[in-house]
């Protein structure tokens, strides 16, 4: 991993995230959210985000974990608002913990049973001291179809 690429990292239950900084656009408290009719079950709905319309995925959904303690008035649930090439879109998470500068980390690949999250949504398996992030892929989060479908 290169040493100037900072991470911002989140949790979800008991597992710990990261995602490339270069990608987060903001991370903000839950805002009322809309929902859309026949959207697909991560798919919680869009948000007004300073006059852009916003799709908000649910990660724990779309990772097919238990629902948590995730309600709306949770201090410490947040979106991250993600760029990703043309498309922009917020995952919500449990918690978001911090900011890291990674120094000479390498990424592993994911173990074939690692956290009963599809394999296909994970990048790689980072150390960092004694913890490990698993770090996604944004491409896989919202899908090619979908995300063309949603975000458009």
């Amino acid at each position: 991993m290169a040493e100037d690429q900072q991470l911002v990292t989140f949790t979800l239950g008991a597992e710990e995230f990261g995602i490339e900084i270069m990608k987060v656009q903001e991370i903000i408290r839950i805002p009322p959210i809309t929902r859309v009719p026949q959207a697909p079950g991560h798919f919680e709905g869009v948000i007004n985000l300073r006059g852009n319309v916003i799709s908000v995925i649910n990660l724990r959904s779309r990772f097919g974990l238990p629902d948590g303690k995730n309600e709306r008035d949770d201090e410490v649930s947040r979106i991250i608002v993600l760029k990703d090439h043309k498309r922009e879109f917020g995952i919500r998470v449990d918690a978001v913990n911090e900011v890291l500068q990674p120094q000479d980390m390498d990424l592993e690949a994911p173990p074939s049973v690692s956290t009963g999250i599809d394999a296909s949504f994970i990048r790689g398996i980072g150390k960092v001291g004694d913890r490990l992030l698993i770090f996604l892929k944004l491409n896989a989060i919202m899908g090619d179809a979908e995300g063309e479908e949603i975000v458009g």
